[in-house]
């Protein structure tokens, strides 16, 4: 098989599409950042976050279709529905931490006022990387892409990591 057609069955068969599909764009993102922090009511998001209602509605209607979130009735106000996460929405806690972190070193243009840190000690939380099966940092040159043939049941690898990896 040529490059091209390998590149082409890396980037069409990634799963990268379909998780932007559900969460990628940034009103999406913000909502899940603020339910990671406490927030749950449609009022909360909206004074918080200064996100128009309808656009709130829409998104919150998306992630809760898409299991992100579940609508529960509010224990204090039955008359109310809480949004919260569900455990495929909390999955992504590593992915926004690392956004995160990625925003804090390249595209803030101040320093971040805040810090995420582990409530038992207090102390900082690691920076999010790729790491091996035993536990080492993984960078660019040190990954690739393989291509599972179904008919064949095994795995083609692409020798040229650095050309895909950026992929999915």
């Amino acid at each position: 098989m040529e490059d091209t057609d390998v590149i082409r069955r890396i980037v069409t068969g990634c799963s990268l599409t379909a998780a932007l599909e559900v969460v990628g764009e940034r009103w999406s993102f913000l909502i899940l950042r603020g339910a990671f922090n406490g927030l749950g009511h449609f009022e909360q998001f909206q004074s918080t976050l200064g996100i128009a209602r309808n656009i709130l509605a829409n998104r919150l209607s998306r992630l809760v279709a898409h299991g992100m979130m579940e609508r529960c009735p509010c224990t204090h106000d039955k008359r109310k529905v809480e949004y919260r996460l569900t455990e495929k929405g909390e999955a992504l806690m590593p992915v926004l931490v690392s956004l995160r972190q990625w925003g804090a070193r390249w595209a803030a243009c101040q320093p971040a006022n805040t810090r995420l840190v582990d409530k038992r000690d207090g102390l900082p939380v690691q920076e999010v990387a790729v790491l091996a099966a035993d536990g080492r940092k993984l960078g660019l040159d040190d990954v690739k892409w393989v291509v599972l043939e179904q008919d064949e049941g095994v795995i083609g690898p692409y020798e040229k990591a650095g050309h895909v990896a950026a992929a999915g």
